[in-house]
């Protein structure tokens, strides 16, 4: 099968970043109409900062009038509407600030429904393909990225917009000569965050790969704790995380590196541009074109309309991190989902459990063919045992009995229908699974054991715990069935995992079971009590069994031996001994 993806540093360059920006405005089209309203909050707030700047001047001119001459109920009358406007303007820059955390979060919350319902309809495939931690940073980190420059940089740009084209009517009415400074700055540091914004793209997409990548190596060393103790191995896998770490700050120092260069540089070409004024207007002044009040009023607002160039050149960056995170997002969103069911796909309804694998060939990859021309039947109650070395392909058939993976070649059948032709949900209720990886969730012991049952009672849940032997130990419990398990059972032992999967697996009413290896992490004495309840519930079942473990499976009605993806020999226990063949050496080598 497909590795987990590659940690050589591979360089993730950005896609189309227009369609990416095109589809972040589609999560915040049903919020239109209250974005709307604080778009017209952020302009009324920032009309009211810009006449800020004009009572100010008027302030001036008054108190400029010579000796003895102000008059100072003029300038007073001119600073209270000053304070008056920029309270205001505050007070509405933080509705629209509020406003907007709101969108985001809503946003948030859209993105990441979507990302989980994306995952519920990708086939099991794109799970053995990618690492969990990196599907983690998506739903998590990513998704974080974007939101929090919707809340803030959006706010910024529309604030921005206002303030710029604001700010430049009021200097060309003021004093159109001292516009002509403006204009020598501005191209300038539009210039420079082109040029820069173009470098920091491809650097913010790795950087957020980068952080993938990190998350999926320390999702699977934490899972894996246990076996590095066991092993000693704790200085080889601080090695790899010190340089997997390496990578990631490194990835993340070169974009905000480069990405923080702009902001002071922008500002250094504003104060140039502002020397430039001071120059000129000092000249103006001198020659009784322009009074000290315009000149004052000029300097305020060639500051606000470099202040939001400025700090657009700030957010830029943090836009291509966000442009970046939603690639990664959006990728994972366009990702082939399961192929649905035919549209005349029939519903497996009272499943005898006859079974049938015709000529099949399978691989996971193309031209890596793991079962080859593969037969096998089953009947109606008969349990089939499946054995073999491992990688010989007994994982494969579940896989492809359960529709997991379509084959390349032949077919499957389940009482006579090829299982391309029923629908896959009614397919998979009619199976229950028992595997060698335990699966539980946080929640009681009840809900865990009910999980597969809809509406059952607590009498048919401690009904399948007695079944399966652990019933016993429920009871010996704080709480008894009402016990919370912790995330992926561990406050309990694997073997009692282990029986509580067998016990949801008895629960659950289906005409064909599948083991795993189920009882490969109780000790001998629980297993055989298993054995004897799983053969009372399995009786009347088709049950394929996997087994490592010869001595589970000589009751089977058929063991069939797996080999380099052929059935290299079938029957019972008996007949495959006096046969001399794999099976014979296989029982050899473990009861020699």
């Amino acid at each position: 099968m497909p590795g987990s993806g590659d940690r050589g540093g591979k360089k993730e360059r950005p896609k189309d970043t227009k369609k990416a920006l095109s589809r972040l405005l589609l999560y915040m089209k049903p919020l239109r109409w209250p974005i709307i309203g604080l778009c017209a909050l952020a302009v009324a707030g920032n009309i009211c900062n810009l006449l800020g700047p004009k009572f100010a001047g008027e302030a001036i001119s008054a108190a400029d009038a010579g000796a003895g001459l102000v008059d100072f109920s003029v300038v007073g009358y001119y600073v209270v509407r000053m304070i008056v406007v920029y309270v205001l303007s505050s007070l509405l820059t933080l509705l629209v600030n509020l406003g907007m955390m709101a969108v985001s979060r809503q946003v948030a919350q859209n993105m990441r429904g979507d990302i989980f319902n994306k995952m519920m309809t990708l086939p099991v495939g794109y799970f053995d393909r990618n690492q969990a931690g990196d599907i983690i940073s998506r739903v998590s980190y990513d998704v974080d990225v974007i939101c929090t420059s919707l809340s803030t940089d959006v706010v910024q740009i529309m604030t921005s917009v206002v303030t710029v084209l604001g700010s430049f009517a009021m200097m060309c009415v003021i004093s159109p000569i001292l516009m002509l400074c403006m204009l020598i700055t501005i191209p300038l540091a539009f210039a420079y965050t082109r040029s820069i914004g173009k470098r920091t793209r491809p650097l913010y997409s790795r950087r957020s790969a980068a952080y993938g990548e990190l998350n999926g190596y320390v999702e699977e060393m934490f899972s894996g704790q246990k076996t590095i103790a066991a092993y000693a191995h704790e200085d080889g896998v601080c090695e790899d995380f010190s340089r997997i770490n390496h990578e990631a700050a490194d990835a993340y120092f070169r974009a905000d590196a480069l990405g923080s260069t702009t902001g002071p540089t922008v500002n250094f070409i504003n104060n140039l541009g502002l020397a430039l004024i001071g120059l000129f207007g000092a000249l103006l002044y001198l020659e009784g074109m322009v009074d000290l009040g315009k000149i004052s009023s000029f300097v305020l607002y060639s500051r606000k309309f470099s202040g939001p160039i400025n700090e657009a050149a700030n957010i830029v960056n943090e836009i291509y991190s966000a442009l970046s995170a939603s690639e990664r997002v959006f990728r994972m969103l366009d990702e082939q989902e399961e192929l649905p069911d035919a549209p005349d796909a029939a519903v497996l309804e009272n499943v005898r459990g006859d079974v049938e694998m015709r000529h099949v060939s399978f691989g996971y990859l193309p031209g890596k063919i793991v079962l080859k021309d593969l037969s096998l039947e089953a009947k109606a109650g008969q349990t089939i045992a499946i054995v073999g070395a491992t990688g010989a392909g007994k994982t494969t058939i579940i896989n492809l009995l359960m529709r997991f993976y379509d084959v390349n070649g032949g077919g499957c059948y389940v009482d006579g229908h090829e299982i391309r032709t029923v629908t896959r949900d009614s397919l998979r209720r009619s199976y229950a699974m028992v595997l060698q990886d335990t699966w539980l969730f946080q929640g009681t012991i009840y809900e865990n054991i009910a999980y597969g049952k809809e509406g059952a009672t607590m009498d048919e849940v401690v009904a399948a715990a007695k079944a399966a032997r652990i019933h016993n130990y429920i009871m010996r419990l704080p709480k008894g069935y009402n016990t919370v398990i912790t995330e992926d059972g561990g406050n309990i032992s694997k073997g009692q995992k282990q029986l509580l999967t067998i016990a949801r697996a008895m629960l659950y009413d289906t005409s064909m079971l599948i083991l795993d290896e189920a009882t490969s992490n109780v000790d001998t004495n629980t297993e055989q009590q298993v054995q004897e309840a799983m053969r009372n519930l399995m009786r009347g079942k088709t049950c394929f069994v996997i087994a490592h473990r010869l001595s589970t499976i000589q009751n089977a009605d058929r063991i069939l031996v797996v080999d380099h993806g052929n059935v290299v020999e079938q029957g019972t226990h008996e007949t495959l001994l006096a046969q001399k063949g794999m099976y014979y050496r296989l029982y050899a080598s473990q009861f020699a």
